[in-house]
């Protein structure tokens, strides 16, 4: 099982100081540092987010990170005209499409992929025409998986937001969705991913999750990193995950 490290909240950081002064010599800290500590402790690709509201990374930082970081990089983006543009130029090794909204903190829910079937179909057409690998963020919901597999995407992220909220009876609930909809997945060919809200406490909760091939971890690493640093707290998730059975 690979790991994609997001460093969203690198450049949240550095926002909340120099939004206003984005050419400043003192702006830090800088993703594309910690994209290369990330590497240093074992990461295999790197995840970030331009968000239409551009509240964390900035274009510069993607071009930065695929310039600077030999890491494969995974492009979160949301699915407009403005974010295929960037994306058909920066030509990521992947791309996740996502839901957005300007209101929430963070990504929060799958993106409604039968709902937006055509709208989706046509960019997932345009990615894969320019050799981009395409992932769609979902809920793991049996209707979601295959409208995913309509698409022609090639991977899903299953959202473990409500896996990660989870207690008592419910948590065994989200275990179970997990279960099928990456059985689903795996049966339909689609390489299976999960992402949101795993930390080093419910990792293994995980574990009884079939074909799972990566996971992509940002804000547990970069908290862990305020103690350790971004490599350290790379290297104890990769070991951590080293126990997922094959």
């Amino acid at each position: 099982m690979l790991l994609g490290v997001n460093v969203d909240h690198v450049a949240t950081l550095r926002q909340a100081r120099y939004a206003l002064l984005p050419d400043s010599p003192n702006a830090e800290p800088s993703p594309r540092v910690a994209s290369l500590d990330a590497m240093a402790g074992g990461a295999d690709s790197i995840t970030i987010h331009v968000r239409a509201d551009r509240r964390h990374m900035q274009e510069r930082d993607a071009y930065e990170i695929r310039r600077e970081c030999p890491l494969p990089l995974n492009l979160e983006m949301g699915v407009t005209p403005e974010m295929l543009r960037l994306a058909l130029d920066l030509k990521p090794d992947f791309v996740c499409l996502v839901p957005e909204t300007r209101e929430e903190v963070t990504t929060e829910g799958g993106l409604d992929v039968a709902s937006r079937a055509e709208e989706v179909k046509s960019c997932v057409a345009q990615l894969r025409d320019a050799g981009i690998m395409v992932s769609l963020f979902i809920d793991p919901d049996e209707h979601q998986v295959e409208s995913t597999a309509e698409c022609a995407a090639q991977m899903i992220e299953l959202h473990t937001g409500c896996f990660a909220n989870a207690t008592g009876d419910d948590l065994r609930v989200e275990v179970d969705r997990l279960i099928l909809a990456a059985r689903m997945g795996a049966g339909m060919d689609l390489q299976v991913n999960a992402g949101h809200g795993i930390n080093y406490d419910n990792l293994s909760r995980l574990f009884t999750v079939p074909f799972l091939a990566e996971l992509n971890i940002g804000h547990s690493l970069v908290s862990r990193a305020m103690r350790v640093g971004l490599e350290t707290a790379v290297r104890e998730m990769k070991e951590a995950m080293a126990f997922y059975p094959e």
